[in-house]
């Protein structure tokens, strides 16, 4: 893709993905991520109701008046999204590629993160760590990020969740809010989810599509595993084919929801064929309603 091409896709995504977070996502991530904890702010006098712990007994001393300590949350946070550049990215049956929903998703994201004065910062993997991008705040630092997110070409195919969270991890040492946006076609991870989200504030993302869910009635067709490269030829016009690919495909959606849970991880699915903004309101809301 040559640069103008480039800059030209740039601008259209920042145009919808800045519009999305002014007008609709601006709020709710302001109040479905918290904050480092509790900054001081200033001294004034006791008022009924006010709790005796946050009376400030030195201030109060001097002026032989109760005085309470006001306290605000510290809202400035670290975000970093954590992007599979895996050969599955290119795949896509319906409206959209899961590397473009993926790119929309993380400007959204970075819009919402910026507009909260929060730094912001990318790991990309496959079956290792691709690159990664230390976390910074300012207009021009998410737009190298979206040029990255459309234009990385990946040196490997595969996809390693668990590799990915022990980087992160070991990366970035205070807490943080982190999306991972992943299909999760992966082995076992378990134990690096807890582990990430032990540290850290940790929310998953899962990109699919329609036709990884269920094979539509079309006959003989060739099918290629984009991260193996491996064509196989599938008779989707048999019923009992059909039928064993979406068992498959639930037990595995099912294992996946699990292992969320199990670690405490808030996540929600999007798939290619819909707008992201009502499951991702879902999850914001979701998660004001448990602050």
């Amino acid at each position: 893709m040559d640069t103008k091409e480039l800059l030209k896709k740039v601008r259209k995504i920042e145009i919808k993905t800045r519009g999305l977070s002014n007008q609709i996502f601006s709020g709710e991530y302001h109040s479905a991520f918290k904050g480092r904890g509790m900054a001081f702010n200033e001294v004034r006098e006791y008022q009924v109701g006010d709790e005796i712990r946050t009376i400030d007994w030195n201030v109060t001393a001097r002026f032989n008046h109760p005085y309470v300590k006001v306290f605000e949350e510290e809202r400035e946070m670290t975000v970093m999204l954590l992007v599979d550049v895996s050969g599955s990215k290119n795949f896509g049956t319906q409206t959209q590629l899961k590397q473009e929903l993926a790119t929309e998703l993380c400007a959204v994201l970075a819009f919402s993160a910026i507009q909260n004065n929060d730094k912001v910062g990318v790991l990309f993997f496959s079956d290792q760590v691709e690159k990664f991008i230390p976390p910074k705040k300012g207009r021009s630092h998410i737009l190298m990020i979206i040029r990255e997110l459309i234009d990385f070409k990946p040196q490997r195919k595969g996809t390693n969740v668990a590799e990915a969270l022990r980087y992160f991890t070991s990366a970035i040492k205070k807490r943080c809010t982190a999306f991972i946006i992943s299909d999760f076609m992966s082995d076992t991870f378990l134990n690096e989810l807890k582990i990430a989200n032990r540290k850290h504030d940790l929310i998953a993302l899962r990109l699919y599509d329609i036709h990884e869910e269920e094979f539509p009635d079309l006959g003989l067709i060739p099918v290629k595993d984009e991260e193996s490269g491996v064509m196989e030829w599938i008779d989707t016009g048999d019923a009992k084919v059909r039928s064993l690919f979406r068992a498959a495909a639930l037990e595995r959606n099912g294992r996946l929801a699990d292992q969320f849970k199990k670690s405490g991880v808030d996540f929600t699915g999007i798939g290619t064929h819909q707008s992201y903004v009502k499951p991702l309101m879902a999850l914001f809301k979701k998660r004001e309603r448990k602050r």
